[in-house]
């Protein structure tokens, strides 16, 4: 908790449900897939789990704890990029009003679902999230992935669906077709166990979530426990 403790707001006249008690729940209903309101009351009432979540999504505080935890980790000189599609509950999938931010829900042949563009490093932990819609290509969720790539990044492996001249000339700046490296590319399961490790969230593998920057926050909130908490 001192870790991340900086990232929260302070507190302002009456004193608040303390935020370690608070978050605990947070994360409980996150990784059980729990409607806010089944909550087991230690954590406090559920009411005050939910418009905590709620208002510090708003601020950016689980982006932000993420964001530095990857940081802290230090830069890794190979990445792995890949995407996965997470399903849509139909609480998550109602119309969009006019005027508002887009939620990145899309139909596929699967039905509603978003899609989430990972980059890992060579531990298998998560550097860099991006949601989109369902039908989003993977190549777009790779041109925002691969903008901020670390000095650092030596290699990035990706399967098929990045196999393009444009991704190779942002990586590489060079005509030439790079060698195929089989045992190298082997080493691509660590991305799709974080994305299964991911998954094990409930919150996460089925999106109950409307607005999208509430869904990237239990997504950083799972990823965030699971990878960079562990010791």
């Amino acid at each position: 908790m001192k870790r991340i403790e900086p990232f929260f707001p302070l507190a302002h006249g009456v004193p608040r449900v303390d935020d370690r008690r608070v978050l605990s729940g947070i994360v409980y209903v996150i990784r059980n897939g729990f409607q806010w309101k089944d909550a087991p009351k230690a954590y406090s009432p559920h009411k005050t789990l939910y418009n905590r979540f709620i208002r510090w999504s708003r601020l950016g505080v689980f982006d932000r704890i993420f964001t530095t935890l990857t940081k802290q980790a230090g830069r890794a000189k190979r990445l792995m990029i890949d995407a996965t599609h997470l399903k849509a509950h139909r609480t998550a999938a109602s119309q969009l009003k006019k005027g508002l931010f887009p939620r990145h829900i899309g139909r596929t042949k699967g039905g509603l679902n978003s899609k989430l563009h990972a980059m890992c490093d060579g531990q298998g932990r998560p550097v860099c999230l991006h949601l989109t819609a369902g039908q989003v290509s993977d190549f777009k969720g790779a041109d925002v992935l691969l903008a901020d790539l670390p000095a650092e990044t030596k290699e990035v492996i990706g399967d098929r669906n990045y196999d393009s001249n444009i991704i190779r000339h942002s990586l590489t700046n060079r005509k030439s077709k790079p060698p195929y490296d089989w045992h190298l590319y082997k080493k691509r399961h660590l991305i799709e166990n974080m994305f299964a490790k991911l998954k094990d969230w409930r919150r996460v593998a089925t999106r109950y979530d409307r607005c999208a920057h509430t869904f990237m926050s239990a997504i950083h909130i799972a990823a965030s426990f699971i990878f960079y908490f562990k010791e």
